[in-house]
Protein backbone atom coordinates (compact mmCIF):
# COMPACT_ATOMS: atom_id res chain seq x y z
CA UNK A 1 0.00 0.00 0.00
CA UNK A 2 1.38 3.40 -0.97
CA UNK A 3 1.25 5.76 2.01
CA UNK A 4 3.06 8.71 0.44
CA UNK A 5 0.09 10.90 1.36
CA UNK A 6 1.27 10.77 5.02
CA UNK A 7 4.26 12.92 4.24
CA UNK A 8 8.01 12.88 3.93
CA UNK A 9 10.52 15.07 5.72
CA UNK A 10 14.04 15.29 7.01
CA UNK A 11 14.93 12.63 9.52
CA UNK A 12 15.02 13.82 13.12
CA UNK A 13 17.61 14.28 14.37
CA UNK A 14 19.00 15.55 11.07
CA UNK A 15 21.45 13.10 9.52
CA UNK A 16 23.17 12.44 6.21
CA UNK A 17 22.89 9.29 4.12
CA UNK A 18 26.16 7.38 4.16
CA UNK A 19 27.78 7.38 0.75
CA UNK A 20 25.63 9.99 -0.98
CA UNK A 21 25.82 12.77 1.61
CA UNK A 22 22.16 13.62 0.99
CA UNK A 23 19.90 14.44 3.90
CA UNK A 24 18.32 11.31 5.40
CA UNK A 25 14.54 11.32 5.00
CA UNK A 26 11.71 9.73 6.92
CA UNK A 27 8.26 8.99 5.59
CA UNK A 28 4.79 7.88 6.57
CA UNK A 29 4.22 6.98 10.25
CA UNK A 30 7.92 7.50 11.09
CA UNK A 31 7.67 11.08 9.81
CA UNK A 32 4.62 11.67 12.01
CA UNK A 33 6.35 10.25 15.10
CA UNK A 34 9.39 12.44 14.49
CA UNK A 35 7.12 15.49 14.03
CA UNK A 36 5.51 14.72 17.42
CA UNK A 37 8.95 14.56 19.04
CA UNK A 38 9.91 17.88 17.45
CA UNK A 39 6.77 19.51 18.87
CA UNK A 40 7.50 18.13 22.35
CA UNK A 41 11.23 18.97 22.25
CA UNK A 42 10.55 22.59 21.26
CA UNK A 43 9.79 25.09 24.02
CA UNK A 44 7.36 27.88 23.18
CA UNK A 45 9.31 30.97 22.18
CA UNK A 46 12.32 28.95 21.01
CA UNK A 47 11.68 29.45 17.28
CA UNK A 48 12.30 33.05 16.26
CA UNK A 49 9.90 33.24 13.33
CA UNK A 50 7.25 31.10 15.02
CA UNK A 51 7.32 31.89 18.77
CA UNK A 52 4.06 30.08 19.54
CA UNK A 53 5.29 26.77 18.05
CA UNK A 54 6.12 23.99 20.49
CA UNK A 55 4.83 22.62 23.75
CA UNK A 56 4.47 24.32 27.13
CA UNK A 57 5.79 21.35 29.15
CA UNK A 58 9.16 23.06 29.45
CA UNK A 59 7.53 25.55 31.82
CA UNK A 60 7.24 22.71 34.36
CA UNK A 61 10.96 22.10 34.81
CA UNK A 62 11.74 22.46 38.55
CA UNK A 63 8.06 22.08 39.50
CA UNK A 64 7.02 19.72 42.26
CA UNK A 65 5.26 16.65 40.92
CA UNK A 66 1.60 16.68 41.95
CA UNK A 67 -1.72 15.68 40.47
CA UNK A 68 -2.24 19.31 39.45
CA UNK A 69 1.15 19.52 37.72
CA UNK A 70 0.51 16.23 35.88
CA UNK A 71 -2.90 17.47 34.73
CA UNK A 72 -1.46 20.76 33.47
CA UNK A 73 1.30 18.92 31.61
CA UNK A 74 -1.21 16.54 30.01
CA UNK A 75 -3.31 19.49 28.84
CA UNK A 76 -0.22 21.25 27.47
CA UNK A 77 0.84 18.19 25.45
CA UNK A 78 -2.68 17.59 24.15
CA UNK A 79 -3.10 21.25 23.12
CA UNK A 80 0.28 21.33 21.33
CA UNK A 81 -0.40 18.11 19.40
CA UNK A 82 -3.91 19.19 18.44
CA UNK A 83 -2.60 22.52 17.18
CA UNK A 84 0.61 21.49 15.40
CA UNK A 85 0.09 17.93 14.12
CA UNK A 86 -3.12 17.78 12.06
CA UNK A 87 -2.33 14.29 10.71
CA UNK A 88 -3.20 12.71 14.08
CA UNK A 89 -6.04 12.49 16.56
CA UNK A 90 -4.72 12.51 20.13
CA UNK A 91 -6.51 9.71 21.99
CA UNK A 92 -4.86 10.00 25.40
CA UNK A 93 -2.00 11.68 27.23
CA UNK A 94 -0.83 10.39 30.63
CA UNK A 95 1.96 11.80 32.78
CA UNK A 96 3.39 9.37 35.33
CA UNK A 97 6.58 9.42 37.45
CA UNK A 98 8.95 6.72 36.28
CA UNK A 99 9.76 4.16 38.94
CA UNK A 100 13.30 4.11 40.21
CA UNK A 101 14.17 7.49 38.70
CA UNK A 102 13.82 10.69 40.74
CA UNK A 103 12.64 13.69 38.72
CA UNK A 104 11.87 11.79 35.53
CA UNK A 105 8.37 11.50 34.12
CA UNK A 106 7.04 9.35 31.34
CA UNK A 107 4.55 11.10 29.08
CA UNK A 108 2.57 8.34 27.38
CA UNK A 109 0.79 9.48 24.24
CA UNK A 110 -1.71 7.37 22.33
CA UNK A 111 -2.71 8.69 18.93
CA UNK A 112 -4.45 7.69 15.72
CA UNK A 113 -3.26 8.61 12.25
CA UNK A 114 -6.34 10.18 10.68
CA UNK A 115 -5.83 9.00 7.10
CA UNK A 116 -5.08 5.34 7.89
CA UNK A 117 -6.92 4.92 11.21
CA UNK A 118 -3.83 3.16 12.64
CA UNK A 119 -3.16 3.68 16.35
CA UNK A 120 0.31 4.25 17.85
CA UNK A 121 1.91 4.85 21.24
CA UNK A 122 4.84 7.05 22.10
CA UNK A 123 6.50 7.53 25.49
CA UNK A 124 8.37 10.79 25.87
CA UNK A 125 10.82 11.10 28.81
CA UNK A 126 10.61 14.42 30.64
CA UNK A 127 12.92 15.56 33.43
CA UNK A 128 11.58 17.80 36.21
CA UNK A 129 15.15 18.51 37.28
CA UNK A 130 17.61 19.52 34.61
CA UNK A 131 21.24 18.87 35.26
Amino acid sequence: MNQSFLGTGWKFPVALEPGSGAFAMSADEADIQEAIRIILFTAKGERVMRPDFGCGIHDFVFETMSVSTAGQMEASVRDALNRWEPRIETLSVEVQPERGTVGRLGIAIRYRVRSTNNEFNLVYPFYLREG
